[in-house]
């Protein structure tokens, strides 16, 4: 019994990604999200009293997913450059193998259908990356900028080397243009 409900969840949220995506928050109806799921409306309504809280939980779960892959096999990395080419790594193949939902963070991640509550549970994911930008700060090997920007500056780029790489069928030359974006962010976050 707990697979079908398994199941049907992630029917629905699979439907969601899709749908939200496609057609942004209020170009999605809730019938449509259900009839691309395979479920009743009412079943949708039974995991999801609203479609807010629908696209709360669908950004939760993807940007759960995206902070794991991003500090995956983080620890054997040595200085903070090569933790942060890796993060730069991880982020990009993530975004490159799970384009649906890469699109979709970058899509919702300043939307007003997105909870204050819902961002800061989000936030607690990142702690580890976080955590890694104030030490480079502090000891000195990137500037002194605000960790919001650094962020901003880090997720932005990162957008535009997995579209240059998926949208311009440059998929062969993927690993030297990650490469070069990785160097594009270091130059403008290094001190030196």
């Amino acid at each position: 019994m707990k697979a079908n409900i398994e199941d049907k969840r992630k029917a629905i949220m699979d439907a969601a990604l899709k749908l939200f995506t496609e057609r942004g928050f209020h170009g999605t109806s809730t019938a449509q999200i259900s009839k691309e799921a395979g479920v009743a409306t009412g079943t949708l309504f039974h995991y999801f009293p609203t479609k807010e809280d629908l696209i709360n939980n669908l950004y939760f779960e993807v940007k759960g997913d995206l902070s794991q892959a991003m500090v995956k096999d983080l620890k054997s990395q040595v200085n903070f450059k090569d933790k942060l080419k890796k993060i730069w790594d991880n982020l990009i193949r993530w975004g490159l193998d799970n384009h649906n939902e890469f699109l979709f963070v970058g899509q919702f991640c300043n939307s007003p259908y997105i909870s204050n509550f819902t961002r800061e549970e989000v936030m607690k994911e990142y702690f580890t990356i976080h955590k890694l930008i104030e030490d480079g700060v502090t000891d000195g090997a990137v500037k002194n900028l605000p960790l919001k920007l650094v962020i901003a500056m880090f997720y932005q780029n990162s957008r535009t080397v997995v579209q240059v790489i998926s949208g311009y069928g440059l998929s062969k030359d993927k690993n030297k243009i990650i490469n070069e974006g990785f160097e594009v962010i270091w130059t403008g976050l290094s001190k030196n």
